[in-house]
């Protein structure tokens, strides 16, 4: 109500009326907030509720996850990219505008969640009610305390026969330290308790704080590209005013555009004259080139530019590493060119170029986790019709030589001679893992094989125990998470975050086929898995390998030291079907001969690689 009185305020004194009073009252009726919870709790079904009880959505137009616009979270049910939209709500009399960002719940797409709580002062914190706390709930919650956001408690899911209310709420007031009164019960399904949430991100959730007539500064949070308009940047403005027509300034890249069309995102962009501090908005600036927008960066004003950029914005950290390179090397430059676009519907993907002797030429990628990376490459293919080869993944080393240098190892054919390498230092990570009490001895089999150290073993209640282990990242990357949600019936959740570098006893296993090694198949490995690891990939690389006109041997080195063989035998025509009859040496002679060609043709012969064999490793249990 307090909009209502300013404004009467400013309609009495007509004299004392200005434009900064008129923008308070718009501020003060503006609501940022943003959804975070783990995956699988509600998240989108709960944002549709929204949507349909602000009537920003029309019945025709509704449909189950409106804000998931790609096959992709359609089909897998998860969300992958954030979404802003505004929402108008009336409530006693006055309007209130209301902007949601709603985020992913994957340990993978944590970049999106902390670009959205940086747009936000407010956010929901879903919590499936049959489900309770888990390991990425804390994580995102963690994210939106340090950036100082109102947590609103919202129980999802009341409705399921499973849902234990009484037992969840305990373990949010035990996270939270909040009162129980504060939890509101909703379902999304139903739509019981919505209109409680919107009455409390009103009510709870703080306004923006800005000046209008200050200069401009506006966070971007996200873009995305469309073919038509070029790059469309979302931004949060924090003071000033945008105008259509302004020329504005982008500070980190420090280049300059006309604001062809700004507006707010309401279901689809809806194009204003101007979007003020406090608000959500998008800009069109006819931007053709993905280097030229950056998330995070601060949009101002040419004429009265912001003395200082706004700070704290999250930079995103790379934790597997791949490469991607053309089913056809003739591809490159079209594979370049789809990365780029890629890379602008998703800030989080980085990378480079890089030559391989198996492969040719292609790309080397950094990705957030191994979900990230299997989403990439399916986007690749559905979005721009690009086939492509993804080489075994692996993380970032530092290898110090005995001169005192450090090299990063992005590649583990990066990794110098071993006569001049002094140690190698590999990323470790503190892993989160919150599962039934019945799991935990398989759980911590599991971890302490992939060279885990249990830190730390809480029961938050008498059935569901929190388990924090240190262990290295590139032991998570093979099958780790597959292993964990298989021995746990699908009941255990991770969550992880760096804890830096640790020296440890790593070796480059090489793979040779028919002798000439595949720098694609190379990884780095702990000395003592070396010979199991290898002896393994060996004998899946025979399953998977197609037999050829001639023997091929499959080999796993550390160096020139052979560790495994694998033998994959020849296709052999029947030679002497001819002879029928006749002394022996007819049918030698014709076997001597056939044995001299095959000789000639293994020194000759090129061995195809398919796909499925790149990424063997992953699956070798």
């Amino acid at each position: 109500m307090v909009g209502q009185v300013c404004l009467n305020g400013c309609v009495r004194q007509r004299v004392s009326f200005n434009f900064s009073d008129y923008f308070c009252t718009l501020m003060e009726n503006i609501r940022n907030f943003c959804i975070i919870a783990h995956i699988d709790h509600g998240k989108s079904t709960l944002a549709d509720r929204l949507l349909e009880y602000t009537n920003t959505v029309s019945k025709r137009e509704l449909q189950a996850q409106v804000l998931d616009d790609m096959d992709l979270e359609r089909e897998r049910g998860i969300t992958i990219k954030s979404k802003a939209i505004q929402m108008d709500y009336e409530r006693n009399g006055t309007k209130y505008i209301l902007n949601l960002i709603d985020t992913p719940g994957h340990v993978d797409f944590s970049y999106e969640v902390s670009r959205s709580i940086a747009a936000c002062e407010g956010a929901l914190l879903i919590v499936d009610a049959a489900q309770g706390i888990q390991a990425q709930t804390i994580s995102n919650l963690y994210l939106a305390l340090e950036n100082d956001l109102e947590i609103i408690p919202v129980l999802n899911k009341i409705d399921l026969p499973s849902a234990n209310p009484e037992e969840v709420k305990d373990q949010i007031v035990d996270l939270l330290g909040c009162k129980r009164e504060d939890i509101l019960a909703a379902s999304g399904k139903t739509g019981a308790g919505v209109y409680d949430i919107l009455d409390a991100i009103i009510d709870r959730v703080p306004a923006p704080k800005g000046d209008p007539q200050a200069p401009l500064q506006a966070l971007i949070f996200d873009s995305v590209f469309n073919s038509f308009r070029g790059i469309i940047a979302y931004f949060k403005v924090k003071n000033g005013t945008i105008h259509k027509g302004d020329l504005v300034k982008f500070v980190n890249t420090g280049m300059e555009y006309y604001a062809e069309e700004v507006g707010t995102l309401k279901l689809k962009p809806e194009p204003k004259k101007s979007v003020s501090a406090g608000d959500v908005g998008y800009i069109i600036s006819g931007i053709k080139t993905a280097k030229e927008v950056k998330v995070g960066d601060t949009i101002t004003a040419v004429e009265r530019p912001c003395q200082t950029a706004i700070q704290g914005f999250e930079d995103v950290k790379p934790m597997v590493f791949a490469g991607i390179y053309p089913v056809d090397t003739e591809d490159f430059e079209e594979l370049r060119y789809s990365m780029e676009k890629l890379q602008l519907n998703d800030a989080s993907l980085t990378w480079e170029p890089e030559a391989s002797a198996a492969l040719g030429f292609g790309f080397r990628c950094g990705f957030l986790g191994m979900l990230h990376m299997e989403i990439i490459q399916e986007r690749l293919e559905r979005e721009f019709n690009m086939t492509v080869i993804t080489t075994v993944p692996n993380v970032s080393y530092h290898a110090f030589t005995t001169r005192d240098e450090m090299i990063v190892v992005n590649n583990p054919s990066d990794l110098p001679d071993v006569s001049k390498i002094d140690h190698v230092e590999e990323p470790y990570i503190k892993a989160q893992i919150i599962t039934k009490a019945e799991f935990v001895g398989s759980i911590m089999t599991l971890c302490i094989n992939k060279r885990g150290e249990l830190k730390n073993q809480v029961y938050l209640t008498t059935d569901r125990v929190e388990l924090q282990f240190d262990m290295p990242l590139g032991e998570i990357v093979f099958d780790f998470y597959d292993r964990l949600k298989t021995i746990s019936k699908g009941y255990a959740s991770f969550d992880y975050s760096p804890i830096g570098y640790r020296t440890s006893a790593l070796v480059k296993l090489d793979i040779l086929l028919n002798a000439e090694p595949v720098d694609a198949l190379s990884a780095l490995i702990h000395r003592d898995n070396a010979y199991e690891f290898g002896k393994k990939i060996c004998e899946k690389l025979k399953e998977l390998i197609p037999r050829q006109q001639f023997e091929i041997p499959i080999q796993a080195a550390i160096g020139a030291k052979i560790i495994a063989r694998e033998t994959i035998r020849a296709l052999r025509k029947d030679v002497t079907a001819k002879c029928y009859g006749g002394d022996i040496s007819r049918k030698r002679k014709l076997l001597e001969k056939q044995k001299e060609g095959k000789k000639r043709m293994r020194q000759v012969g090129s061995v195809e690689i398919p796909q499925q064999a790149f990424m063997a490793v992953l699956k070798l249990d």
